[in-house]
């Protein structure tokens, strides 16, 4: 019997097994894939999550990006420092969630990859996942296994708040003339906006919609924009994937168990930003679940009300922003990316240094006029 079996071996998943382990408690991750497994990511890594662990990510890093360049269809460029104290990190996924998962090893978690969860069973006071190699038991549980897995329904959370977006992604490999510049494009797609960046041996580029909307060819949208880099992703592996948008505060715990990462629905509505919330509901799972075992009966509620708290009303400020940047993206270009303080105020909320709630109403007046009057 664990104390916790963790489902999903992402950055929320890795997080928590790495912090419930150091707290002396019985680990078990449990992974469908093989580890290391390819995940579809830009890749974007805030180096503020450095702050939540006590050991070095430099294992895991590709590159550090200092700077941006923004075009409005591959046109009027902006240049801009990213004026932080540290760059954003540039990883690969399976590099990155595997070097978390080695960490949690090192603490004492139990990893098993290749095992599939076909369905669980809570047993009056228990946990009974059942999985491709068999049955294991626990008295809690962590739901990490992503957008598409099946653990939230399977626990009875059947309408989670969430905006689903849609996004496509190519890697291409090639040498990176410039590996400490993010490249984004925010004219050539509605509602959203396509990213280039810059890695060791190649790039991740993804286009992403972000406010529900018409379709669009996104293979013939990305395609004319890697062409602007003499790039040909045709030749490319192409991955399309879901993206589980942050669309309201909600409970993310019922019985012995708590939602955590993107079966939690923390993806920043403006930008997709993914890890840095993911790490953090991660890490704050594995606090509630500690307490609980420690005998706290309110602890799997706090951890709702932390998430709602500490990162539903930075989303909803992210989402406020969003709604109005691509519902009039040329004046958002305008006002926004081309203001002088525009880009740096961007790379000061990636890099986890300022929150949308602190840059968004004045963001609004210079968008929408009269907004706030």
């Amino acid at each position: 019997m664990y104390d916790c079996i963790i489902v999903g071996a992402g950055p929320a998943g890795g997080t928590a097994a790495y912090h419930l382990a150091k707290q002396g408690r019985s680990v078990l991750l449990l992974e469908k894939e093989s580890l290391p497994r390819y995940k579809p990511c830009g890749g974007g890594v805030s180096p503020a999550i450095a702050q939540w662990f006590d050991f070095d990510f430099s294992p895991a890093i590709s590159v550090k990006a200092d700077s941006f360049r923004f075009t409005w269809k591959l046109g009027d460029p902006v240049e801009a420092k990213i004026a932080t104290i540290e760059p954003v990190w540039m990883v690969r996924r399976d590099i990155f969630d595997h070097f978390l998962v080695q960490q949690a090893q090192k603490q004492g978690s139990e990893i098993r990859d290749n095992t599939e969860v076909t369905s669980i069973e809570f047993k009056s006071d228990y946990w009974q996942v059942n999985t491709t190699n068999g049955p294991v038991t626990s008295r809690y549980l962590i739901a990490a296994d992503g957008a598409k897995g099946p653990m939230a329904k399977w626990l009875g959370f059947k309408d989670r708040k969430r905006s689903l977006a849609a996004a496509l992604e190519a890697e291409v490999s090639t040498t990176v003339k410039d590996k400490s510049t993010i490249h984004l494009e925010l004219g050539l797609v509605k509602n959203g906006y396509i990213w280039n960046f810059p890695k060791a041996d190649g790039y991740s580029i993804g286009i992403g919609t972000f406010v529900g909307g018409q379709p669009q060819d996104f293979k013939k949208i990305l395609d004319e924009y890697a062409r602007s880099f003499d790039l040909d992703i045709k030749t490319s592996k192409q991955y399309g994937y879901p993206l589980c948008l942050w669309n309201g505060k909600q409970k993310l715990h019922t019985q012995n168990a708590v939602l955590a990462g993107e079966a939690a629905c923390v993806v920043y509505p403006m930008t997709a930003e993914g890890i840095r919330p993911s790490i953090f509901s991660g890490l704050i799972a594995a606090g509630a679940i500690n307490d609980a075992l420690s005998g706290d009966s309110n602890a799997l509620e706090k951890y709702t009300e932390a998430i709602n708290e500490e990162w539903g009303n930075e989303m909803a400020w992210a989402q406020k922003l969003a709604g109005a940047f691509y519902r009039f993206p040329a004046i958002g270009y305008k006002v926004g990316v081309k203001h002088p303080s525009g880009a740096k105020i961007m790379g000061k909320i990636l890099c986890g240094e300022l929150r949308y709630s602190d840059v968004t109403d004045r963001a609004l007046k210079r968008l929408i006029p009269g907004f706030g009057s």
